[in-house]
C-alpha cells in the first residue's frame, strides 16, 4: 500500500518536480551540509554507515544523537522542510 504523498507525487509530476528542485537547493544549504556531514560521521564511528543494517543515527530533542531504525527516523522528519 502507497502512502498519500507517494501516490500524489505519482500522479502530480509538476509538484514533483517543484519539490524535486526545493529539496535539491535545501539540501545545498552549508547547515544541512554540516548536519549531514555529523550524522554520516557518527554511523561510521558506530560501524552503521553502508552495511545494510536499516539502522540510522538520529538527533535527540535535548542534543545528542541515537541509533534508531531509518524507517522510524525518516518518518518522523518528513514534512520537515
Amino acid at each position: 500500500m502507497l502512502s498519500k504523498s507517494t501516490s500524489y507525487y505519482r500522479k502530480h509530476w509538476d509538484a514533483r518536480k517543484t519539490k524535486q528542485e526545493y529539496q535539491s537547493e535545501y539540501n545545498k544549504k552549508p547547515a544541512q551540509k554540516k548536519k549531514r556531514a555529523t550524522l554520516n560521521t557518527e554511523n561510521r564511528k558506530r560501524g552503521t554507515y553502508g552495511n545494510g543494517d536499516k539502522l540510522d543515527v538520529s538527533h535527540k530533542q535535548g542534543g545528542g544523537t541515537k541509533l534508531e531504525g531509518q524507517s522510524k527516523n525518516r518518518a518522523r522528519n518528513r514534512g520537515k522542510a
